[in-house]
């Protein structure tokens, strides 16, 4: 982990590897480095722990360049991050290599090395496959392409790797097996990176490696190789994604800003799918017409916050379309014995499309007896795309803060119009023509819902000082809760856990005083009146309550009530209108308790690894 670059060109390439990194910082990070061939034939090497910008000084002071070149930033897997553990890693040195994933038996190989008088100087799992190809290259394995080959065969776990050779400096190679790989190609030059995102300054035209692929790129072109060392044809890409998408603006930080695009996004994520209160023949793809009617269960996959999205969907399923509804963290479904209903559809989310516990549920569902299997994704050339039956993109576009927030709403969105597509054919046409005229509102009531940004600073000033905050839902607001508590714990680093709000006689309350940060979602729905209930509970011991409540919701401000009133009323979809204000308030916390909003410590942005 975390972020792959590399480059073959008949320029240098110092500047390309290190804008490349720069694009890649949201990914989240501990450290990065360069290596270059020079035109000499040398091969040189810059590392630093920490931010990209400690690298780009290093360089600034003893510059690198070469027409052929490889940069890394790394998230901490095996050993802790310091320069020595830093990528590329480097065999004798002759042999530069970086790599994302994880090598499961790399202790295994590093010993059967060890054995054979190999030293190692880093912790590094990654640095067995740069020594693996080295001795190939010196026993007679002839080009590097092969070297890499039989390298990733000795290989077990996920990985993306990008190597160079110095002395074969007219090519590179890269190989991916379960981590995202794609090569960038241009007019004399030829590119590798994790993300198509690093390469947008370079170029547009991308071919997404496949599992297993082995790619050798020279400057004036490629060919990949499957797994067996049998070339393969695989299509070139055209992105649509714009350089300038990843630009903060006039905002402080891009959390901010992704936070400010969700009434786009969520329109985007609308436009062409519905129209006049109604869902747009097509709206879900080739194949819906035929499957959604079968579907009689919904087996939901997903991690982190498209996990709670899949919570509040089960609410959606169930109370909308009558259809039972499991959910299930990915990392637990891979490694169960589970039960497939007559009917089931597997729907996988993920954001980036690549996130590793997800591709390996949606893996081992395939061969199983689902009916289909279904994604909701925001990449649309992402592995998850590729290898779901049916697909709804998100249309969020670029997400740089680790912490998800547009990706989110845009998930529920998408989950909202699945709900209705499942009981398309079922549901009274009125009931219909309600729902979704509900979702051809919200792009504006998300819109009106910014204006309560002053008063959410104003209540964030509480917080400043606080180490711990529970967050309280009912229904489909608990699982809100759930991602308003991640949301402040991702980025402002104070523990904050959620629950049931009637869960609170069954334990959290011991936890309820003076110095405890109660935060409620409060909808004017059928279960406001226990919520209040529930509310009197915390009063009553002196907690300080952080209320956000629809209009017409009556809760009397005090010294330990602090309401923000939202300009909205209850409706079914409350939860993604509830979302809004509980991502501002962790923003404007971390902001005053200046920690990384954007790149919060010990996370990264796409998951690839277990």
């Amino acid at each position: 982990m975390c972020g792959i670059v590399g480059a073959i060109a008949q320029r240098d390439v110092d500047l390309i590897l290190l804008e490349g990194l720069r694009r890649l910082e949201y990914r989240g990070y501990d450290s990065a480095g360069i290596a270059v061939v020079d035109r000499e034939g040398e091969l040189h090497r810059t590392r630093r722990v920490g931010k990209v910008a400690a690298l780009s000084e290093a360089l600034a002071d003893q510059p690198l360049s070469g027409p052929l070149g490889l940069a890394h930033t790394r998230w901490a897997t095996h050993g802790p991050p310091t320069e020595l553990n830093a990528h590329p890693h480097f065999s004798m040195p002759r042999v530069a290599l970086v790599h994302n994933g994880i090598i499961e038996n790399f202790q295994e190989l590093k010993e059967r090395l060890q054995d054979d008088g190999v030293s190692f100087e880093s912790d590094t799992d990654t640095e067995v496959a740069a020594h693996l190809i080295r001795r190939r290259l010196e026993n007679g394995s002839g080009t590097l392409l092969s070297a890499v080959l039989d390298c990733a065969r000795e290989l077990r776990g996920a990985f993306a790797l990008a190597v160079i050779d110095r002395e074969n400096p007219d090519v590179l190679v890269g190989a991916r097996r379960g981590s995202p790989l794609v090569l960038g190609i241009g007019l004399g030059e030829h590119f590798l990176a994790s993300d198509v995102g690093a390469l947008l300054p370079v170029t547009q035209r991308f071919v997404y490696l496949e599992e297993g692929d082995v790619v050798e790129a020279t400057r004036f072109g490629y060919q990949v190789f499957d797994e067996t060392g049998a070339p393969v044809e695989r299509e070139v890409v055209s992105s649509t994604l714009s350089t300038e998408a990843a630009e903060k603006g006039k905002y402080r930080h891009y959390m901010q800003k992704e936070i400010h695009e969700q009434p786009d996004a969520i329109a985007n994520t609308l436009e062409g799918r519905i129209a006049d209160s109604a869902i747009l023949s097509g709206a879900f793809g080739p194949d819906a017409a035929e499957i959604l009617p079968q579907v009689r269960f919904v087996h939901i996959v997903a991690c982190g916050t498209s996990y709670h999205a899949g919570l509040i969907a089960k609410y959606w399923i169930e109370s909308i379309a009558g259809i039972p509804c499991s959910v299930e963290i990915s990392s637990e479904f891979r490694y169960r014995e589970s039960v497939v209903p007559d009917g089931a559809l597997f729907l996988t989310i993920s954001q980036s499309g690549e996130t590793a516990d997800t591709l390996a549920a949606l893996k081992r569902a395939k061969t199983q007896d689902y009916l289909a299997t279904m994604t909701i994704c925001n990449v649309p050339e992402s592995s998850i795309v590729r290898a779901s039956d049916l697909v709804m993109m998100t249309r969020a576009g670029t997400e740089v803060g680790v912490a998800s927030t547009k990706a989110f709403t845009t998930q529920l969105t998408v989950l909202f119009l699945i709900t209705l597509g499942l009981c398309r054919e079922r549901l009274d046409p009125e009931r219909q023509r309600d729902l979704v005229g509900k979702l051809e509102q919200l792009p504006r009531l998300v819109q009106d819902l910014m204006a309560v940004e002053p008063q959410v600073i104003e209540m964030s000033d509480d917080f400043v000082e606080k180490e711990n905050a529970l967050f309280l839902g009912r229904g489909a607001e608990y699982p809100v809760a759930m991602e308003g508590a991640l949301k402040l714990k991702e980025i402002s680093y104070i523990h904050a856990e959620a629950y049931a709000a009637g869960e609170l006689k069954h334990g959290p309350l011991a936890l309820v005083d003076e110095h405890l940060p109660v935060v409620v979602s409060a909808p004017s729905n059928e279960l406001l009146e226990k919520l209040v209930s529930n509310l009197q509970e915390v009063r009553a011991r002196g907690g300080q309550l952080y209320l956000f409540a629809d209009q017409g919701v009556n809760v009397p401000e005090s010294d330990i009530v602090h309401m923000v009133e939202l300009p909205v009323e209850a409706n079914e979809l409350s939860p993604i209108l509830h979302t809004i204000p509980l991502q501002l308030l962790a923003y404007h916390v971390a902001v005053q308790r200046g920690t990384d909003v954007d790149q919060p410590r010990n996370l990264a942005k796409s998951v690839t690894v277990e």
